[in-house]
């Protein structure tokens, strides 16, 4: 009997303490506290929707920043103009419309979303055409092949603008610090770029990365909707009510399955590629042989996933490779291929361009710093014995006090070097006859080696 009691104590005291548990996550975790009406949070995004006046404006000015600093390579400029651009409320209005079943601010969001990516991808490709600056920076690279990163980047900073944006104050910092998470801008600049560059690639990663990202901006403003139980519009035609929620689903499920399905696909590339650099780093570790270049393929179609490697240094024999092969197993990779390329093998011309390529760098190099030497010469003068020359003006011409020396370049109107000058003020205890000034300046020509010399006494 008293152990039954135990139980029922222990029982009951379990369950007081979940409870109290409970309570406390719901407490410091629960959405309701400082939540905004729904009405009142739908006119707010609905408003951000419309790209009209200012709006519209200052999307063409952050185009331009952000262009700016992808162009001149610079993240703070980019990240400048992520914080103006009011890119993110076409697309919570779609997610917002998809979770309350508003098929008329589902039109007005998809018709400002057409216009924002032609205002944007109008005005980057302006701006890169008559831009002297045409190389492909790492900020402009880094915006061209989309990553899992991306995805769960667009995600998480979606739920958190939305979750901004629910609130009574929504003032908060935020929705501008998500607006920079998510860098939507910057894809539709470098888009921009692969246009006015005629690099067709860049456009279309670009594009691709900016897609990715909206989508999944949407999807996370669908299911905070969701999760606050925002009541859905209702419709007095019924007939209406059930054509809007196909078509709706037709788009939703058009939008966001394919989405997901790229969303893992990249996931799995990216678990793939993980885990064979794991795999290089671990298995080709030899003391006289480096990897220098690592290619990974994930699988498409019909085939296999690829690790490509490109050797330096002691070539490794055929059983070393047969054993690492034999490793791929151990890294759940025994499905993909492995290719070695070493110095020994034919790849031995390649290693032979890569140091020529080096050689004509390095030459190209030296020559540049030639050219500059030769150029530097043309303004270097020889060093002037102003204490010996003071000393020695004193014995050619006696009453002389004190001697000021300056070498100088002479320049015509279109900036070339003409001659060297040497100008002379001498101070003299006695007015200085022509005569002597004659004789001090032929000295001051054979002492110094300089055919032009100019004197002036006082």
């Amino acid at each position: 009997m008293e152990n039954t009691n135990d139980t029922h104590n222990v029982k009951r005291s379990f369950s007081l303490w979940v409870g109290e548990m409970r309570e406390f996550l719901r407490g410091h975790f629960s959405l309701d506290e400082d939540k905004a009406q729904r009405d009142e949070v739908v006119a707010a995004i609905s408003k951000g929707v419309v790209f009209r006046g200012v709006n519209l404006w200052v999307l063409i000015f952050a185009t331009m920043i952000a262009s700016l600093g992808l162009n001149v390579n610079s993240a703070a400029v980019i990240i400048g103009a992520m914080l103006i651009s009011p890119i993110m409320g076409p697309i919570m209005g779609i997610g917002l419309s998809l979770g309350i079943n508003d098929f008329e601010l589902l039109k007005k969001a998809l018709r400002n979303y057409a216009l924002m990516f032609i205002v944007a991808i109008i005005t980057s490709t302006v701006y890169f055409l008559v831009s002297p600056l045409s190389s492909n920076s790492s900020e402009l690279l880094a915006r061209t092949v989309p990553t899992t990163y991306d995805v769960l980047i667009a995600l998480f900073g979606g739920l958190g603008g939305v979750g901004a944006k629910t609130r009574q104050d929504r003032t908060s910092t935020v929705i501008a610090c998500c607006a920079v998470a998510t860098a939507l801008i910057p894809p539709l600049c470098t888009a921009g770029f692969g246009l006015a560059t005629g690099q067709i690639k860049f456009f279309v990663g670009a594009f691709y990365l900016f897609f990715i990202n909206s989508v999944f901006i949407a999807l996370a403003t669908y299911l905070m909707v969701r999760f606050l139980k925002y009541e859905k519009n209702a419709f007095i035609d019924k007939v209406r009510e059930r054509n809007v929620k196909r078509l709706m689903m037709v788009i939703t499920l058009v939008t966001f399955i394919p989405s997901v399905v790229i969303g893992f696909h990249m996931v799995r590339v990216s678990l793939f590629e993980a885990v064979a650099d794991k795999y290089v780093a671990q298995v080709f570790r030899f003391p006289h042989t480096r990897v220098i270049e690592c290619k990974k393929a994930y699988k498409h179609g019909d085939r296999n996933s690829r690790i490509e490697l490109l050797l330096i240094g002691e070539p490794l024999g055929e059983e070393i490779i047969g054993n690492a092969r034999a490793q791929l197993y151990n890294y759940g990779l025994q499905d993909v291929e492995l290719i070695v390329r070493q110095a020994r093998t034919g790849d031995r011309v390649d290693l032979k361009s890569l140091q020529l390529s080096y050689s004509e760098l390095l030459d190209e190099k030296n020559a540049q710093i030639d050219e500059l030497k030769q150029r530097l010469s043309k303004y270097k003068m020889k060093n002037i014995e102003y204490d010996d020359i003071s000393r020695e003006a004193g014995a050619v011409v006696p009453d002389i006090q004190s001697i000021s020396l300056s070498k100088c370049l002479s320049y015509d109107v279109g900036g070339t070097v003409q001659d060297t000058l040497l100008i002379c003020v001498v101070k003299s205890r006695q007015p200085m006859t022509e005569a002597d000034a004659e004789r001090l300046r032929r000295w001051l020509e054979v002492r110094t080696k300089i055919a032009q010399v100019k004197l002036y006494t006082e």
